[in-house]
């Protein structure tokens, strides 16, 4: 009886693990994603002006890459190098508005250190090849 429940219990701890393995890591909202760039933005020292402007823009700017991308996925043709073709184009618009808000060095600062940790990490993903 003892052996039974053990080998219950391997069984169910081993499909817990199988299924955690699969990735059910969830997508941030666009809202969630602009908050989230916002408190990155923390050692910028916006003024409530400047950080509701900065808002703005980054909800902007997440929208409408949201918005890309489900167009892409609905057109049936998913070609990752045109995602990052156009997030790259939206990114660079993100980045000319928030240079009329932020000072020459925010902006220094947004690009070395801030910006980088808003990008979206692959993780230990197999390459494919």
């Amino acid at each position: 009886m003892k052996k039974q429940l053990v080998l219950i219990a391997m069984a169910a701890l081993f499909s817990i693990a199988a299924v955690n393995a699969q990735g059910g890591q969830q997508r941030l909202t666009p809202e969630e994603s602009a908050k989230s760039a916002i408190e990155k933005m923390a050692p910028l020292k916006m003024n409530d002006s400047t950080k509701g402007k900065a808002e703005v823009i980054m909800l902007d700017f997440y929208k409408t890459q949201q918005t890309a991308l489900e167009e892409m996925r609905n057109s049936g043709s998913m070609d990752r190098e045109a995602f990052m073709a156009k997030r790259k184009e939206l990114a660079d618009a993100r980045d000319g508005k928030l240079k009329l808000i932020f000072t020459a060095e925010q902006m220094k600062q947004w690009i070395d250190e801030i910006e980088v940790t808003t990008r979206p990490q692959r993780g230990n993903r197999p390459s494919g090849n």
